[in-house]
């Protein structure tokens, strides 16, 4: 993990800040942590404690209420994400074999060539002319 995400996901802001940054009260808040929408952790006291990745995705609720999207929604929108992320790290995890790269070269130069989009010519003889 690089430094500034390492950073970013340290939880050392207490609601009352996060709340001054997000225009969001402490019920909205913790609402959303019921829906599990976002995960605090806890210090010693247990207190919730956030991170800047949760005030961005606290932000990121927000914007998408004003849209007009519920909270189905939005938790779909998140299940969905997730799912792409886990699938495009299991993607990467897994060595490609040489009939993948065979395969990943092929659909590369039929896109660059311009041949997977050839079309029947479009004059047709006409008997009738």
């Amino acid at each position: 993990m690089k430094e500034k995400e390492l950073r970013r996901s340290l939880a050392v802001l207490p609601i009352g800040t996060v709340m001054k940054l997000t225009n969001l009260s402490a019920r909205q808040i913790r609402y959303y942590e019921e829906q599990e929408l976002v995960k605090p952790e806890r210090n010693e006291g247990n207190r919730r404690m956030y991170s800047l990745n949760d005030v961005d995705r606290l932000l990121e609720i927000k914007d998408y209420l004003d849209e007009g999207i519920n909270m189905a929604g939005i938790k779909h929108i998140y299940v969905e994400n997730e799912r792409k992320r886990a699938a495009k790290e299991a993607q990467l995890a897994k060595p490609l074999t040489d009939s993948d790269v065979r395969k990943i070269l092929r659909d590369e130069f039929i896109s660059v060539s311009g041949l997977g989009k050839r079309e029947e010519f479009p004059f047709k003889h006409n008997k009738n002319l």
